[in-house]
C-alpha cells in the first residue's frame, strides 16, 4: 500500500510528553533510530514486543476508535466485533491522516481521547506492566506504567488479540 500524501502541512498541535507532564505522570522519553513498525521499535530499544504497544485506528458501529495491543500481537477483528455490536474494520489511509494530522504516518499515539476518540486496550496486558509506545514520531518513544495509561485514558479493556500458543504473555516490569 502506498503512503498517502497529506494535503496540508503537518504542524505539531499536541505533544504526548507535554500532556503526561501536565498530568503529573512519571514517564521516560526515549529518542532512538527511526523505527517504522512496532516490532522494529522493540528491537531498536531492546525490549520485548510484548511491552511495546501498537495503536491501530479502527472503525466500528459506533465510529472510529483506537485499539492498543502488544506489538507481537495481531487484532482479531471478528472477536472485537462481538462486544462492540457490529462489524469492525481497519481505517483507510485517508481516515488515518484526517484523524491524526500531527502524527507521522503510522506513528499513532495510544491516547485516542486526545483526538476525541474512544480507546480499547487488550485485556491481557497487566496493569503492573511497563509499556512503550511511539510518541507521534518514528524516532521518539514513551515508556510508562500501564496503570498510569489506564488512569489517564480510561480505555475499555477487551480481549481482541489473536490467540497464539507459543509466545509468553507480558508480565510486570
Amino acid at each position: 500500500m502506498e503512503k498517502p500524501t497529506h494535503p496540508k502541512p503537518r504542524a505539531i498541535t499536541m505533544r504526548v510528553s507535554q500532556y503526561l507532564l501536565d498530568q503529573h505522570i512519571r514517564f521516560e522519553e526515549m529518542v532512538h533510530a527511526p523505527a517504522f513498525t512496532s516490532q522494529k521499535l522493540a528491537r531498536s530499544l531492546r525490549v520485548s514486543g510484548w511491552h511495546v504497544m501498537k495503536s491501530v485506528l479502527l472503525k466500528g458501529p459506533g465510529g472510529f476508535f483506537v485499539a492498543v495491543l502488544p506489538a507481537a500481537d495481531r487484532i482479531d477483528l471478528k472477536r472485537l466485533s462481538f462486544p462492540l455490536g457490529g462489524e469492525v474494520r481497519l481505517a483507510s489511509a485517508a481516515e488515518l491522516c484526517d484523524r491524526f494530522p500531527d502524527c507521522e504516518w503510522g506513528a499513532l499515539t495510544p491516547f485516542g481521547r486526545l483526538y476525541g476518540l474512544a480507546t480499547v486496550l487488550e485485556s491481557s496486558i497487566p496493569l503492573e506492566a511497563t509499556i512503550v509506545f511511539e510518541a507521534q514520531r518514528h524516532a521518539l518513544a514513551i515508556r510508562m506504567s500501564c496503570s498510569d495509561f489506564v488512569k489517564l485514558e480510561r480505555p475499555e479493556r477487551l480481549r481482541f488479540a489473536l490467540e497464539t500458543k507459543t509466545t509468553p504473555r507480558p508480565h510486570a516490569g
